[in-house]
């Protein structure tokens, strides 16, 4: 076993991995510094990509491209009080007054630091529990497994929107589109239309294109046109102690940083949450628990702090329910999934089993990751910063293209194309309806599993409904599933009663 460990991590070590997870961070930071691109917007136009790439080195891009991100997200937030991704918005609180009395720069060095203490914590956390978990994993069967599934989509839809209905819809829609093609028992075709290019399925990348990247762009456009554009006014102190963060100051934020590092953790882990919880989470902690709660919002460095720490704690934690339940913890896991299939790999607890070498060599690539990205947000800081003043007249069509192009030579497809296209709109109409196009993703990606749980579940009890009493865990689950939805409809059943009352 201790070998294995070894071999993996020194797998992680090669030119090659080395190369790709720095090239991964770097464009990660420079794609969350841009106001309306984020890590996952990132991650699913560069699967593409990941066809060109060896299993180590594709996942170790993707997963540098989407830790670059989640840092990146505070250069813009911090500087024009735009954040480039919505978990670094609790960071625009301290780190833009920062920025307006000349110390941007310490203030994306706090933020950096943070970023790189939270995650160095998560990744920690993995390593040690999701093996242990995997093992207790492996005794889940079908029932467990479908039941688990359906607890998970439950809590990620009432997450999504206000309403948990909604949510619910739009996690439907989501496995009714990945029903789509061939039936796995039968394999006869179903839901295809006439159409023979919908036989084989529709593939993740045009609909993780359109509705994560190109929706995004017409939302900002959209944007663009009704507000128009903000103007970037940057500035930053000659003086040392406004651009250095001292040791004494990193000290005092110690306390804040490990106690938000441990709910980003907790929050990464548990499916659906994400990292803008973790970070508003975190940020309403430290203020409750400092001495001086005045001083937030006006420029303290332990607010920074707590956000990005516990955000950026999100990204290896949510690795944990993908590694050992195969369902992934937010929608850049539900992407890594993706990427895992295109290689061959299913993400589980069997991974454990049957890659376990490939699964250490990812620990290597997480490790290697937080180190360059510590390294490349050192140095680069400032060029960074000049990202954010990109004329939207020249990043839209770039991305746009990149949509396009990413679509089509995913399998050099036109109809592929057309599909991120019929996508990028339903993702457009389903965010100005309430819809959270998040359900749809995690929806589709979780069919697979799903499906095939249910239909071992049917084949095995002979279509006995009742074999889910048979299963504790499986009945707990379920359990639990019909009290969150229980409770969430009477909680919103009285909101919709005291709304009339108070409408008479």
């Amino acid at each position: 076993m201790f070998e294995m460990i070894l071999a993996g991590f020194m797998d992680s070590l090669q030119l090659s991995n080395l190369l790709f997870v720095l090239v991964g961070v770097t464009a990660g930071m420079v794609a969350g510094a841009i106001p309306g691109v984020n890590g996952p917007m990132a991650i699913a136009l560069c699967i593409p990509l990941s066809y060109y790439m060896t299993p180590m080195a594709a996942i170790g891009f993707l997963v540098g491209l989407n830790k670059g991100a989640f840092f990146g997200g505070s250069i813009s937030g911090v500087l024009l009080n735009t954040p480039g991704t919505p978990e670094a918005a609790a960071t625009t609180w301290d780190g833009y007054p920062l920025s307006k009395q000349g110390k941007g720069e310490k203030a994306l060095r706090m933020a950096l630091f943070s970023s790189v203490s939270g995650d160095a914590f998560s990744t920690l956390v993995l390593i040690l529990v999701a093996a242990p978990l995997a093992a207790v994993a492996m005794y889940m069967g079908p029932p467990e497994i479908f039941a688990l599934i359906c607890l998970a989509m439950t809590i990620i839809a009432g997450l999504g929107t206000r309403s948990l209905v909604r949510g619910l819809i739009a996690a439907a829609l989501g496995i009714l589109v990945g029903t789509i093609g061939m039936e796995p028992v039968s394999a006869l075709p179903r839901m295809t239309f006439g159409m023979f290019q919908l036989e084989r399925g529709i593939s993740l990348i045009p609909i993780g294109i359109g509705m994560l990247a190109f929706a995004e762009i017409l939302i900002q456009l959209e944007r663009h046109i009704r507000y128009g554009g903000g103007e970037c006014t940057l500035s930053f102190s000659s003086k040392r102690e406004d651009r250095i963060v001292s040791w004494a100051e990193y000290r005092e934020c110690i306390r804040t940083l490990l106690r938000s590092s441990v709910a980003g953790t907790v929050v990464g882990a548990l499916p659906g949450l994400g990292a803008p919880v973790a970070s508003f989470f975190a940020y309403d902690q430290a203020k409750k628990r400092s001495k001086n709660p005045e001083e937030f919002g006006k420029g303290k460095l332990e607010g920074i702090a707590a956000s990005e720490s516990a955000n950026s704690a999100v990204v290896a934690a949510s690795l944990i329910p993908l590694f050992t339940l195969g369902i992934p913890g937010n929608v850049a896991a539900a992407l890594l999934i993706g990427a895992f299939v295109i290689h061959g790999m299913i993400p589980g607890p069997l991974m454990f089993e049957q890659n376990a070498q490939f699964i250490y060599s990812i620990y290597g690539s997480l490790i290697i990751a937080n180190i360059f990205l510590l390294g490349v947000g050192r140095i680069g800081l400032k060029t960074f910063c000049k990202v954010v003043q990109t004329p939207p007249v020249i990043l839209y069509p770039v991305i746009i293209f990149t949509c396009i192009m990413g679509a089509y030579l995913a399998e050099y497809y036109v109809f592929d194309v057309k599909l991120m296209l019929f996508f990028a709109f339903l993702a457009y109409f389903m965010r100005k309806f309430d819809f959270n196009h998040i359900c749809f993703i995690i929806g589709f990606i979780l069919t697979p599993i799903w499906e095939t749980s249910l239909q071992q579940v049917i084949i095995a009890s002979k279509n006995d409904f009742y074999m889910f009493f048979s299963r504790p865990v499986a009945m707990a689950l379920m359990a639990i599933t019909a009290y969150i939805i229980f409770k969430t409809t009477v909680k919103t059943l009285r909101k919709d009663v005291k709304g009339e009352g108070l409408a008479r």
